[in-house]
């Protein structure tokens, strides 16, 4: 199964397209909406996710550029730098994805990469700079 990040800019006159609903119906995949910000009659953001078979995935990413949607790789990915991480803890209750957590009754701050959506809100709570991002 292939697996993309990526991020869908939306032109405004397609806002109100039902793109992903397409992607599913119609090329058999798996679209997780990870962040988004669209609003009607204007530009709009999605960063998803998108799984399936590999075929199928490059059919749905053709129907994309068909359509007229920007599409770029989420190239960014977050990184934790143990060695400054003090585990106070800030970036946990930040954290959408449950990426960060908290272990009890160790309080042990945790990070699971394959959750985290590179949202970025983990970088400025964390006051030791731990969290990094990478490109």
């Amino acid at each position: 199964m292939a697996v993309k990040r990526l991020i869908l800019n939306f032109p405004a006159h397609l806002v109100d397209q039902p793109v992903t609903y397409k992607l599913i119906k119609k090329f058999d995949l798996r679209v997780n909406i990870l962040r988004a910000r669209i609003t009607p009659r204007e530009e709009g953001k999605l960063m998803v996710e998108i799984s399936g078979k590999k075929s199928k995935l490059e059919a749905g990413l053709r129907y994309l550029a068909e359509l007229g949607l920007a599409v770029q790789s989420l190239a960014q990915e977050v990184n934790r730098r143990q060695e400054r991480c003090i585990e106070c803890g800030a970036c946990v209750s930040i954290c959408p994805s449950g990426a960060l957590a908290v272990e009890r009754p160790t309080m042990h701050v945790s990070f699971f990469g394959d959750k985290c959506i590179a949202c970025e809100l983990c970088v400025p709570a964390c006051p030791y700079k731990a969290m990094e991002i990478l490109f």
